[in-house]
This record gives C-alpha cells, sequence and structure tokens, in this order.
C-alpha cells in the first residue's frame, strides 16, 4: 500500500514533524532519516557524505548545467559548495512523500541561502522532487530533480524572488 506522508521542516533538522495516513510508517521514516542525513551533508558541505546518498546510476536535474548528469556527482558537488563562503542554509519545507516497501518519491520546496565567494548573498527558494530506491536494505536517491520557476513574459528570466 502507498502512503504519503507531509512533512514540515525547519532550518536545524530538515523533517521536524509528519504525519502518516496510512500503514506503511516504516518505510516513510526511513525515507525522512535518508532525507535527514542528505540535507545535513550539503549544510556541511561534505562532498562525500551528500554523494554517498545517491546510486551509482542516479540521474540528476540540477539547477546547473548540463540538462542532466548520471551517477553520484562529487565534482559538481565540489564545485558548488566550493561557491559559498560559510555554511549553506539548505531549508525543506513542505515535503510530501509517498513510499511503498521499496520505491518512494518525495516533493517539496527548498530554500537555499548563504553568502557566496563571489562577495553576493543568495536567498532563493526552488522546486524538488526526488525519487528513492531500497537497495541491499538501504534507500537511496535514484532520481533528483530541481527547478526555478522562470517568468513567461518573453523575457526568460528565472523567477528566483518567488517566496512560498
Amino acid at each position: 500500500m502507498n502512503e504519503t506522508i507531509s512533512t514540515s521542516t525547519s532550518t536545524s533538522t530538515s523533517t521536524s514533524t509528519s504525519t502518516s495516513t496510512t500503514s506503511n510508517a516504516a518505510a516513510d521514516a526511513d525515507v525522512c532519516r535518508l532525507m535527514d542525513a542528505w540535507v545535513e551533508a550539503v549544510r556541511a558541505k561534505d562532498v562525500e557524505a551528500s554523494v554517498s546518498h545517491y546510486t551509482s546510476d542516479a540521474v540528476i536535474f540540477g539547477l546547473a548545467p548540463p540538462l542532466s548528469i548520471r551517477g553520484q556527482d562529487r565534482e559538481g558537488a565540489e564545485g558548488w559548495y566550493a561557491t559559498f563562503e560559510g555554511p549553506i542554509t539548505y531549508e525543506v519545507r513542505d515535503l510530501s512523500i509517498t513510499s511503498s516497501e521499496d520505491v518512494a518519491f518525495c516533493h517539496g520546496l527548498v530554500r537555499i541561502a548563504g553568502a557566496r565567494t563571489s562577495g553576493e548573498a543568495t536567498d532563493i527558494w526552488v522546486r524538488t522532487t526526488m525519487g528513492m530506491r531500497k537497495v541491499d536494505g538501504a534507500w537511496r536517491i535514484t532520481h533528483e530533480h530541481q527547478s526555478t520557476p522562470f517568468y513567461m513574459d518573453g523575457s526568460e528570466r528565472a523567477a528566483v524572488d518567488l517566496k512560498p
């Protein structure tokens, strides 16, 4: 049976509260732990810890080029973390998890903020969807899609000023 969990988050933990609507609480709890660990690794700018949560054949549609990446993107994570002067604020909000025994997906909003090495400050909200699969008894990310909306007025400008 599938279930959906709605999870609210804070900047100290990625899943501070959750509510279960059906009987697959164990899978949802495991997925929440995976998300917590992944978010903490991103905040710590820990390349090895953050990519360890992905399968070797994961498909990633990230915010930065190229259009897609396959596998554990150490180089991309390393490069992105290096653009932040200090810690990264990475806040997951309105996370909804749907899971079965061995497959799950979640979607929500992510706030990315911090001081950049360029001297600028970043504070944007993006959309995220992740697919997970249980591999050898452990949940792993098999698909990640992050996006930002853009203005449909012909300017093709990213709508990075939107807030939930």
